[in-house]
């Protein structure tokens, strides 16, 4: 049986065609039947997701809760109240939150079941899911490949067919990259959109919590859910939030899209740029004006990023030093105790990320590496208000490459950064993108990246939505999965 997209689950509860129960026992047992080879979730709470479908379907107050009965998953960097919550690191390996996250309350207030927590890189910092202390997860497009990253885990269970939705989190293109590789639709909110609270940190002023989808439609459900100002995070902004369901059906015409005139090719594959151009002709066929935009400082996003992130990540991973919670080595000096713990529960790309961001802030660098990229974050900033005065959204592709095969760029970081040139930018400027699939380049998905101005995530989806009703490539069948 196909796993139906949101709206379909909702129609068929509404209708009274189904329950909560039956669409939270169809996702565990698409669990049980393909996450042994496809790996995407590191765990499962079948008991607890039956138990809260089974109070669902007997109260009168879920009746009319906005995503009533629909199973879901959640990376494991989002805490969940006695759950067990790793980042899916060796220091966090036992621990168990006291409290949810924002958006887990606002999804439990919706109605939403939570099945399980999803595998990811190791506190966010990878590109592929490989960085994991636990396992690698596989692409349901190919076994062999890479489902992206960090939120592979999550974009895998949705690609798969496993679950409705599931949510990432967005550091520097990492909901946006994996759903392009695994095929499925990603959303990546203005920063300050959606609480941070309870998102365990790796770069505070980048990192925003966002939906994986089967459709724009789906995301915009999600989103409904869960943005909105909360007084626990100081980020959190007191913007307006509209149902971005409403009008999403408007279609294109008259919308400026932007085109990027001397966006960075280096490094894309022909398939990726031929797909994204004919996505964009179609949007041009139903009534959408092209525009040229510039982004002159876009070649130095990428530099920019691995000075700030890990620059931040030192100072938030600090923490875990094996005095108040973690991993605790056994030692016989505090030093000793500080410097066994951090070694044995770290990977090595959180240590290189570590050292990189502690060299950053370091007396007598500080100005000259950390100072000036944040004066090129400005400046990329900068052109994108500029870029936004001539088009509504900017199209580009999410991802240089396809899906690339496991393990073929774990030993190159220099390579593996340069994977996210194009979803970075949106995290610095802190605007709204989105990965919708465009096609298939030799049986493996491509994504159309999508940005908007910030806050305006209606008309990002309403672009997305717009272009899901026009494509016309073929769609294979998940090699792992019950979606087709």
């Amino acid at each position: 049986m196909r796993t139906p997209t949101v709206k379909e689950i909702l129609r068929s509860i509404s209708a009274g065609e189904t329950r909560a129960r039956d669409w939270v026992e169809h996702s565990l047992r698409a669990i049980r039947e393909v996450d042994g080879r496809l790996k995407a979730f590191l765990l499962v709470d079948e008991e607890q997701a039956l138990a809260a479908a089974d109070r669902i379907d007997r109260a009168k107050m879920y009746q009319n809760a906005p995503l009533r009965g629909v199973p879901y998953a959640a990376k494991d960097n989002i805490v969940t109240r006695g759950v067990r919550t790793t980042a899916a690191s060796r220091i966090l390996e036992n621990y168990i939150p006291p409290y949810n996250a924002t958006v887990i309350d606002r999804l439990q207030q919706a109605a939403s079941v939570m099945v399980g927590k999803t595998n990811m890189d190791e506190f966010a910092m990878g590109s592929s899911t490989e960085t994991s202390a636990f396992q690698k997860t596989a692409n349901p497009y190919g076994e062999d490949r890479v489902p992206g990253g960090s939120s592979g885990g999550s974009a895998a269970a949705v690609a798969a067919g496993l679950v409705p939705f599931a949510l990432g989190s967005d550091t520097g293109g990492s909901i946006r990259q994996p759903a392009a590789f695994t095929g499925c639709f990603g959303l990546k909110p203005t920063y300050g959109r959606v609480s941070r609270y309870g998102l365990i940190a790796f770069a505070s002023s980048l990192d925003q919590i966002g939906p994986f989808t089967r459709t724009a439609e789906d995301a915009a459900l999600v989103l409904n859910a869960i943005c909105g100002y909360d007084p626990l995070d100081s980020t959190s902004s007191r913007q307006p939030v509209p149902n971005f369901a409403d009008g999403i059906d408007r279609g294109v015409k008259g919308v400026r899209v932007g085109i990027v005139r001397h966006l960075p090719e280096e490094g894309l594959e022909p398939g990726v740029k031929v797909a994204v151009h004919r996505a964009i002709q179609q949007l041009e066929a139903e009534g959408a004006e092209i525009v040229e935009i510039k982004l002159p400082h876009m070649e130095y996003a990428v530099a920019t990023y691995y000075l700030i992130a890990p620059a931040e990540a030192s100072s938030n991973l600090a923490r875990y030093d094996g005095v108040r919670y973690g991993r605790r080595a056994e030692a016989s000096s505090l030093l000793e105790m500080y410097e066994r713990s951090r070694s044995e529960g770290f990977g090595m790309e959180v240590k290189r990320r570590i050292i990189i961001g502690t060299y950053a802030l370091s007396s007598g660098y500080y100005d000259a590496y950390y100072k000036r990229a944040q004066q090129m974050r400005t400046l990329i900033r900068q052109d994108y208000e500029r870029a936004f005065e001539a088009c509504d959204v900017i199209a580009m592709p999410t991802a240089p490459t396809t899906a690339f095969k496991l393990g073929e760029k774990l030993d190159n970081p220099l390579q593996m950064y340069l994977n996210d040139i194009y979803t970075i930018p949106a995290n610095l400027a802190g605007l709204p993108g989105a990965s919708v699939p465009c096609g298939f380049v030799d049986g493996l998905p491509v994504g159309l990246q999508l940005i908007g101005r910030p806050f305006d995530e209606a008309t990002l989806l309403r672009v997305a939505h717009a272009y899901e009703q026009v494509r016309d490539f073929a769609w294979p069948k998940p090699v792992l999965g019950v979606a087709e």
